[in-house]
């Protein structure tokens, strides 16, 4: 009875940790000390939870193009900071926007996305300094 009872226990506990494992700090994955800005055609834009994605195609000195996918906060954030998947301040593919974020600390496509310039001028940032 003993071991069924604290095999139980482990298990539990197990069960429940494990969401914990899947969250990552972003200062693992991004350079946060460092952020570039750059202008590109959207190729897709996902308002998902617990996190979006915008995939940009962005040129490089020499005038080639790569989809970088940059990470956002969740949905409710982005609408909360006036992006939104529908209205006037939506963001969608064939859009020319300029970006600001955090690249990834292993030098990949992949980035942390602090800021966007939509279409019409109007900035919105919505990561935290």
């Amino acid at each position: 009875m003993t071991k069924r009872f604290w095999a139980g226990v482990v298990l539990l506990g197990l069960v429940a940790a494990s969401p914990l494992l899947a969250h990552h700090s972003l200062a693992g994955v991004y350079d946060l000390k460092k952020t570039e800005r750059a202008t590109g055609v959207v190729q897709k834009f996902a308002f998902t939870n617990p996190h979006g994605a915008l995939h940009i195609s962005i040129k490089n000195d020499k005038g080639e193009a790569k989809v970088w996918q940059l990470h956002t906060g969740s949905a409710n954030v982005l609408t909360s900071a006036g992006v939104s998947a529908t209205g006037p301040d939506r963001v969608k593919t064939g859009d020319e926007i300029t970006v600001t974020f955090n690249p990834a600390l292993n030098g990949s496509t992949i980035g942390f996305l602090r800021s966007i310039v939509l279409p019409g001028k109007k900035e919105v940032g919505f990561a935290p300094d």
